[in-house]
């Protein structure tokens, strides 16, 4: 059950005290794309969105796409933001994750990721034993893969309401 607990859990991307983050020794932030920074079938990333991610440059993170996502949907935001990637990334698998981290030479402790979802973005993440920021989806839509994850989601987080570990909606840093 411990694997799918975030360490960390705001309601937006928005909402993250990146400032902790590099307080705490967090130099890479792995964002998932869908659901977490656009919503699915969108193309277009938001103004905010890019003063988001352009201000956590600018502040020294290194900025990493990290999504299930094929290299064709990433590319565009990829080359938008100015940001690296990784598609097809086969969250909650943690092989590209770990290659990611050797290829960069960043160690656990240096690295967070941000996204929608307990039984991929989280579940890696604590695999691997990276600091894991859960936000809440920015669209009620979903890839229908996410949808059947939605549901072993919600049970999930039943579990740990009922063991006083998480609450959705209760937000913590």
């Amino acid at each position: 059950m411990e694997q799918y607990l975030p360490d960390i859990y705001q309601k937006s991307i928005y909402t993250v005290d990146y400032s902790k983050l590099l307080a705490r020794g967090i130099k890479c932030i792995l964002f998932d794309l869908d659901n977490t920074i656009v919503p699915p079938f969108n193309n277009e990333i938001s103004q905010k969105a890019k003063d988001l991610i352009t201000g956590l440059k600018q502040k020294g993170f290194k900025i990493i796409l990290f999504t299930n996502s094929p290299q064709i949907r990433l590319k565009r935001f990829k080359n938008s933001l100015g940001v690296d990637g990784v598609s097809s990334a086969c969250k909650p698998f943690t092989r590209k994750l770990r290659k990611l981290l050797n290829d960069y030479g960043f160690s656990e402790n240096e690295v967070a990721i941000i996204g929608d979802q307990l039984m991929t973005d989280i579940k890696v993440g604590n695999k691997v034993g990276i600091t894991t920021i859960l936000v809440n989806p920015v669209s009620e839509k979903d890839f229908i893969l996410t949808k059947i994850h939605r549901f072993s989601e919600r049970r999930k987080m039943k579990k740990l309401r009922d063991h006083d570990l998480f609450w959705q909606g209760r937000y913590y840093d």
